[in-house]
């Protein structure tokens, strides 16, 4: 058996290797290493495959958050609405552009933002929602953009984690993550479904006069050179990254679906193990979680002991996330309950995260199954 990584780029480099080395070739001789041909060629290939009008790539996912916010004019001190339950980049945008994040709970069972905690957080002062589609699963966009529309308020994916997934509506219509709201944001970060090798990043969006100004945000405010319209920061996918996104986004779909049949995998090893709970998918819909992360809750507080003998055993595994942003220094504020945030509070103490990505070959799931399997049966 191979070593297990957590994430596996090398062995997934191997199989686009011609197309992502003659492309980097292609993009030396001709310098257009910012803006160029492939940035454009990935732009349109992205929004074919996510059905939206208007993608606009930028350097990385959180100045995908930020320029998302400025887009829509959000003024200082208006609040924001995102999950306690969740990388800090999703937050810290809000921070920096002197708004109002609202930290609310989170489901138990998929993670994603609670739609009921959603509606007690809401004041005269918010004026948007980030839910984050945590670990790959989209969250509960239907009933989010019914509150929205009730209050009037604007609706902001952070998709950097469920690249491909597939909504799907009570009706039975399906819509792509990032898509369903104002804006999407999301995150080419090469550990991502679908990364680059380096950082990356994108905004979707359905509507012209938005996409019109984030297009200038993301180039210092400019539609023409050296004339500033708007204000606007240094944000754009270099032609590098952009090559890689091309060889790697007609592959995504499989990509997502090997990293499904891992997870069936990890689950059906798992289906008896009564200190674990495995990952529960919304309604079981094909494609509805596309697995950026496969993560168990570890019950009886045996997530540290486990973790350590993952160590000993040299199975690499991750703990997203151990502190909720309410309790870090940065984001902490007298407004916030530890009664509001009991989900939160619990599952950061359970979480733990198995080796996942496209390369996954069935000894190493079934060794990684049955090392956990036996130290919390023994």
């Amino acid at each position: 058996m191979k070593k297990i990584q957590m994430v596996d780029l090398k062995g997934q480099y191997e199989k686009i290797k011609n197309q992502v080395d003659s492309s980097f070739q292609e993009i030396i001789e001709n310098t257009a290493f910012i803006n160029g041909p492939a940035v454009h060629e990935f732009q349109k290939n992205l929004e074919e495959y996510l059905a939206v009008k208007h993608v606009i790539p930028c350097a990385n996912g959180t100045d995908a958050l930020q320029i998302a916010m400025m887009g829509l004019d959000l003024k200082p001190g208006d609040e924001v609405i995102t999950a306690d339950f969740t990388f800090a980049a999703t937050v810290e945008v809000i921070a920096l552009l002197n708004l109002t994040p609202v930290l609310v709970d989170v489901d138990q069972d998929t993670f994603n933002i609670d739609v009921e905690a959603i509606k007690k957080a809401i004041t005269p002062k918010t004026k948007a929602i980030v839910p984050v589609h945590l670990f790959g699963q989209p969250a509960n966009m239907e009933e989010i953009m019914k509150i929205a529309k009730e209050h009037n308020l604007y609706v902001i994916e952070d998709n950097a984690q469920a690249i491909g997934a597939d909504y799907v509506y009570k009706n039975g219509k399906k819509q792509k993550t990032g898509t369903i709201g104002h804006i999407g944001a999301t995150s080419f970060f090469p550990s991502k479904n679908l990364g680059c090798y380096g950082d990356g990043g994108a905004l979707f969006t359905n509507d012209d006069d938005l996409a019109h100004k984030i297009r200038g945000i993301v180039n210092h405010g400019m539609y023409e050179r050296y004339y500033h319209d708007v204000v606007g920061v240094n944000s754009r996918l270099d032609s590098f990254q952009a090559a890689v996104l091309n060889a790697k986004l007609p592959h995504l779909d499989d990509y997502n679906k090997a990293r499904r049949k891992a997870a069936k995998q990890y689950s059906a090893a798992f289906a008896e193990v009564e200190d674990l709970v495995t990952p529960k998918i919304v309604d079981d819909h094909e494609n509805s979680h596309v697995f950026h992360q496969y993560t168990l809750r570890v019950l009886n507080g045996k997530r540290d002991a486990l973790a350590k003998h993952l160590q000993e055993k040299n199975i690499p595994h991750g703990i997203y996330y151990p502190v909720p942003l309410h309790l870090q220094k940065a984001y902490k504020d007298e407004r916030y309950k530890e009664e509001n945030f009991k989900i939160t509070n619990q599952i950061s103490e359970e979480v733990i995260s198995l080796p996942m990505h496209t390369e996954l070959e069935d000894d190493e799931i079934e060794f990684i199954t049955k090392t956990i399997t036996d130290f919390l049966k023994a």
